[in-house]
């Protein structure tokens, strides 16, 4: 090598060296404004006004559905009515899965009906047999082969109530897993109870998928209640219960990601990413899951329009989160080459209870610029808590290819009572939550924008398989 060509190759190396151990901070102006600014959204009804339109004008959004073609033109008319300097739109294309009827009951001497919802991606299917209860996912897993050849498997677990909604990879993993680990056993259909933790007769929904080589079989969702009537009666000896289900896929359809921008008045490349996802089960009106999200961000991005960011500001209502990261993977394929220029990004997927709790994957990197932020965001009662969060579903994709996240967390301490259910609606959300929760973005969306250096976003290789 050329004596000039190596001296050229070792600058590089000691800039690029140097561009990663620069230490992030955030302008004292900056700190003012946003502190004047959260004030202001704690008074602004913008959030409230947003989540009012979409569960009252568009109301259920279950992906590929007529819902969710009219939640499309809603978003892109809501990005231009809040003032964004630029809208579109992107495809995103999955298959379409829907429901028409379903129904439960028992049968033989203690006949009665049974509140139950079909899995989101379960065929569909009438089928009659005897209930086997087990307490958990471990112990379906662990039946014999062949054990419930023509039953019916029904998996009795109670998730708990926790601020961080801890319990529900167990009720997660119960209504993903379940299905599948039935088949394998032998069993005609699967039930479970509900992954929440309310006491209404209003089964909770969500989406399961069959292992490879698994039989898919009608699989649903008791309500809370139903669960607990289902267990006393298997108690007093064999029962048979019938499951008819009419649901099923039916194709493919292609949604949109809808995107509004803020563009950046000094570094308009750089993003800082904001979303929600538009897409909601069919029962409610997908108040909490995610209209909430939708607006809160959006709203942010309204809020913040006045003050021209530094870096742009852009919001994405996601397409089809709710049965596979659809929206967010799709948008993970289009920007992987943008990893750099995405700074930093949060999601608000966790409905609108008070947001209690500061986390970034930026934490050992960037301590100081995070503790700026924090002395903004803590006068609405937000604390920093480090390895605590993590980055909330549809930016996910990305952040695994490594853009830089950051989390606001929720109280969910009663998210589970209303997650895919029918009591999820517009009620149930409280105003002056909704407005901390617009506030806190509002924070931490403006100071990511006018810091001083970046939060640690740099491509990342996607792990391979062995």
């Amino acid at each position: 090598m050329r004596r000039t060509a190596l001296f050229l190759v070792l600058a590089a190396f000691t800039a690029t060296g140097i561009a990663a151990e620069r230490s992030t901070s955030i302008p004292a102006s900056a700190l003012t404004a946003a502190a004047t600014l959260r004030d202001k959204a704690l008074a602004d009804d913008t959030g409230w006004k947003t989540i009012e339109s979409l569960t009252t004008e568009v109301g259920p959004r279950l992906a590929g559905s007529e819902g969710d073609a009219r939640a499309v033109e809603w978003a892109k008319a809501k990005f231009r009515q809040l003032g964004y300097d630029k809208v579109w739109t992107e495809p995103v294309t999955f298959p379409k899965w829907v429901r028409r009827s379903e129904h439960g009951e028992v049968l033989g001497a203690h006949s009665q009906k049974l509140a139950l919802t079909a899995l989101g991606g379960s065929p569909g299917g009438t089928v009659e047999g005897e209930v086997v209860r087990f307490p958990d996912l471990a112990a379906l897993q662990a039946a014999p082969a062949g054990s419930l050849a023509g039953k019916i498997a029904f998996v009795d677990f109670q998730m708990q109530r926790k601020k961080d909604g801890g319990d529900y990879r167990f009720g997660g993993g119960i209504r993903g897993g379940g299905p599948s680990a039935a088949s394998a056993k032998g069993a005609i259909a699967f039930v479970m109870r509900s992954a929440g933790t309310d006491s209404h007769r209003v089964p909770h929904t969500g989406m399961t998928r069959f292992a490879d080589g698994a039989k898919p079989i009608p699989s649903a969702a008791l309500s809370i209640p139903d669960a607990d009537q289902l267990a006393r009666l298997a108690a007093l000896g064999a029962t048979r219960i019938r499951v008819a289900l009419d649901c099923g896929f039916d194709g493919e359809y292609t949604s949109q990601n809808v995107i509004g921008e803020i563009t950046g008045s000094k570094r308009p490349d750089e993003v800082v990413l904001i979303g929600g996802h538009l897409d909601s089960w069919d029962h409610g009106t997908g108040a909490i899951d995610d209209a909430a999200g939708v607006a809160i961000t959006m709203a942010t991005g309204a809020l913040l329009k006045p003050l021209k960011p530094a870096r742009t500001i852009r919001v994405v209502a996601f397409a089809n989160e709710e049965q596979g990261l659809w929206g967010g993977r799709a948008y993970a394929d289009k920007y992987a080459k943008d990893v750099a220029k995405h700074v930093i990004a949060a999601e608000s997927d966790f409905g609108a209870g008070h947001i209690y709790g500061f986390d970034s994957s930026a934490r050992d990197a960037q301590p100081e610029a995070l503790k700026q932020i924090m002395q903004v965001l803590s006068p609405l009662g937000i604390e920093w808590l480090p390895k605590q969060g993590d980055p909330e579903s549809d930016i996910g994709p990305l952040t695994q290819r490594g853009m830089a996240w950051a989390w606001l967390g929720h109280d969910g301490t009663n998210y589970f009572d209303l997650h895919h259910n029918a009591d999820d609606t517009l009620d149930k959300i409280d105003p002056k939550d909704l407005a901390q929760n617009v506030a806190a973005y509002v924070v931490f969306t403006y100071l990511a924008a006018q810091a001083d250096g970046g939060f640690g976003s740099a491509p990342k290789a996607p792990e391979t398989k062995n």
